[in-house]
């Protein structure tokens, strides 16, 4: 591909990465930013997965875990508010190296957590940073990936953040019965310090360089690195799209009139959405144990199953993003949801097949309708306050993350019966659907200005 600019005239980077073919340096990105996330999603779920194992290791039972998750959502709140926008100041990749190496460093130091308060106290830190790499390693992908493409590109990086989640059940299949619940933190903590090598791999994001200074003189070095053919005279103007100048006001940009509606709705959106995730991540385990005898290797082995339907819902939500309506197909991902949760609840568990089945269906439906959330959050705002969008609607959501598994550990105190706790959570994905189909009026159908239309072949 040939790109040429005129002595003197504005360049813009967002058409020169949008006319671009798929190229290796494209998939390079998406592969090391997918293994990072991978990490991120591991460490993130696998807590949920061995929770009534590290409190009998402790000395204590599944109800003494409380603090620990409480503190590890408020840490991923405060994370969330506080590091996307550092990373709209000073760089994608020096703040996702910060996050690997203090979030890789605390989880290691917790395998030797001695109670129930130092282990809170180490999740709630480490929490600040891994609730962080999600949007920054998204927003990364987002300004790497032409237009087309993009959707489905961060889509991938969601499937792969997932993933974690998936090797986290196969970890408990395989080593919690021999090695103990230690070992998750052990290599929950050594991975992520080595994956810091692997940032260095990858340029930083352009999007981000234009929007913080555009005569900063690596601009027209990382363009030639894209593409030796493009011809530069030295004095071009750089600028991202028709967007206008590049708001002063940092992450407090999204609440001005272009963007309030939008974020407002958002933020609502991701407060049900993540507070139901972390509801029945840090809980589900422990409910089925307790109240219907299923055992944590055997709950994690139906869970590997069904990631399997989380990964397929991901895939498709990202095809059919660059192809149809997003908003309608998102509403119905979520009622869906509603009802594979419902179903989780009566089904008998013993019947492995039906608890499978509802367990596959709600994957779907769970992880796939957040990804829509994500690629929202990540296309609906410009590169200036792109990881500050995404991670404070996150930050929100964190918030659900804490009121959320508050309540179900005050049900689980209680002894609730498993139907109503999960008839119960399965209000939320409800009104998720009907707040999403609000955003779509608001927005028109389009994404950050854009109609949504099917996607070229390359």
């Amino acid at each position: 591909m040939a790109a040429s600019a005129a002595a003197g005239t504005r360049f813009d980077v967002a058409a020169f990465i949008d006319d671009r073919p798929i190229g290796w340096r494209e998939i390079f990105t998406l592969v090391i930013c997918s293994i990072v996330l991978f990490m991120d999603g591991f460490d993130m779920y696998f807590l949920g997965k061995i929770l009534p194992a590290i409190a009998e290791g402790l000395g204590g039972e599944s109800v003494d875990m409380r603090p620990v998750v409480t503190y590890q959502q408020w840490g991923m709140l405060v994370g969330a508010i506080i590091i996307p926008p550092l990373a709209d100041r000073i760089g994608r990749k020096p703040v996702l190296g910060l996050c690997l190496l203090m979030f890789g460093s605390l989880t290691l130091w917790a395998a030797w957590a001695d109670g129930f308060t130092m282990l809170a106290i180490l999740r709630g830190i480490a929490g600040i940073f891994f609730s962080a790499m999600l949007p920054v390693g998204l927003a990364i992908i987002s300004e790497a990936t032409p237009k087309r493409r993009r959707a489905l590109f961060m889509s991938i990086a969601l499937v792969c953040f997932s993933g974690g989640n998936l090797g986290s059940g196969f970890m408990v299949t395989l080593l919690l019965d021999d090695y103990g619940w230690q070992i998750f933190f052990i290599i929950g903590g050594i991975v992520p310090l080595v994956a810091v090598a692997l940032l260095l791999m990858i340029p930083e994001s352009v999007a981000f360089r234009v929007n913080r200074d555009p005569k900063d003189p690596r601009i027209p070095r990382a363009l030639r690195k894209l593409d030796d053919s493009v011809v530069l005279h030295g004095n071009e103007l750089f600028h991202m799209g028709d967007q206008a100048e590049v708001e002063k006001a940092g992450p407090l940009a999204m609440f001005n009139k272009r963007f309030r509606v939008q974020t407002i709705l958002l933020f609502a959106i991701c407060f049900f959405s993540l507070g139901n995730i972390a509801l029945l991540a840090n809980w589900l385990a422990t409910f089925m144990l307790e109240m219907r005898g299923v055992s944590l290797t055997d709950f994690a082995y139906y869970m590997i199953i069904g990631y399997f339907g989380g990964a397929i819902g991901t895939l498709c939500m990202g095809w059919l993003m660059d192809r149809m309506n997003p908003y309608r197909v998102m509403a119905v991902y979520f009622v869906v949801d509603a009802l594979a949760i419902v179903l989780i609840g009566y089904v008998d568990a013993q019947v492995s097949v039906a608890l499978i089945a509802a367990l596959i269906v709600w994957n779907f439906c769970q992880v796939g309708g957040q990804t829509g959330i994500n690629n929202l959050a990540t296309l609906g705002y410009p590169p200036e306050m792109r990881s500050s969008g995404i991670g404070w609607a996150g930050a929100m959501g964190r918030f659900g993350g804490v009121v959320f598994p508050a309540l179900g550990g005050m049900a689980l105190a209680a002894s609730l019966q498993l139907e109503v706790i999960m008839l119960a959570a399965a209000v939320p994905a409800l009104i998720i659907a009907a707040l999403i189909m609000v955003l779509g009026v608001v927005n028109r159908g389009m994404i950050g200005g854009v109609a949504m239309q099917r996607a070229p072949a390359e």
